[in-house]
């Protein structure tokens, strides 16, 4: 069990360890309410739960948010920004943006990060070299401005898909940001991929494709009926 006293000393615990122990490595108890945010530009904050899970195990929680190049932002404030979840919790993080003026027209992407430590029994640890492993977990936070032109569920349908060679190019001219899975190019499975507003994205393929079948993902993080499209 986590207290307050013990931060500290697990950090340097953290630091100084050197070896697995593998039973330490799982944060499968920590779940958070969603697989992405989405930040209306002019609300005060969002909300979004985080849960244990499990049974018998505590967890360190650590929050903190990044920009679109994965390098950690302080657009965001984040509380509490660390806190114990213990077993059965639940807890409710307020998401607040204080960053400066963003695009008006698009959204813009960022990433929430959550950072779980698994408690230990220092007892058992005594006379231990051991390394705690820490997991995280990493969701889409999208900031959405007011009154955009088009609205967010008819951004997958203005997709277009365009051969050239070996490779798909896929234009989105709406202003969300829209990704697409279960993505197949005859057939073939390719890798999952995300359109930016106003941006292109190319697939690469192995042969000169003729279809391409693909699914997206709403702001629930619900996955849509398959579509398909000739090139």
């Amino acid at each position: 069990m986590f207290s307050h006293s013990f931060l500290k000393p697990l950090s340097a615990f953290l630091l100084c360890s050197t070896m697995l122990l593998p039973q330490l490595a799982s944060a499968e108890g920590i779940v958070l309410g969603g697989t992405r945010l989405v930040y209306p530009m002019d609300a005060k904050q969002v909300t979004l739960s985080v849960r244990n899970s499990s049974k018998e195990n505590s967890y360190l929680v650590q929050s903190w948010a990044e920009n679109s190049q994965g390098v950690k932002s302080t657009d965001f404030i984040i509380t509490p920004p660390l806190y114990v979840s213990n077993a059965g919790d639940q807890n409710m993080l307020r998401v607040i943006f204080s960053g400066s003026s963003l695009p008006m027209d698009r959204e813009t992407l960022y990433y929430f990060n959550a950072k779980a430590i698994p408690s230990v029994d220092k007892s058992k640890l005594e006379g231990k070299n051991t390394l705690l492993l820490a997991a995280v977990t990493r969701i889409k936070l999208f900031v959405r401005p007011k009154g955009l032109d088009v609205q967010v569920e008819k951004a997958p349908s203005m997709l277009t898909f365009k051969r050239n060679g070996n490779t798909v190019q896929i234009s989105n001219p709406s202003p969300y940001h829209v990704t697409l899975v279960q993505i197949a190019l005859d057939g073939r499975k390719v890798e999952n991929t995300m359109v930016a507003p106003f941006g292109t994205e190319a697939l690469a393929s192995p042969g000169t494709p003729r279809t391409i079948t693909y699914s997206t993902i709403n702001d629930y993080g619900a996955v849509s009926e398959q579509q398909r499209h000739s090139l």
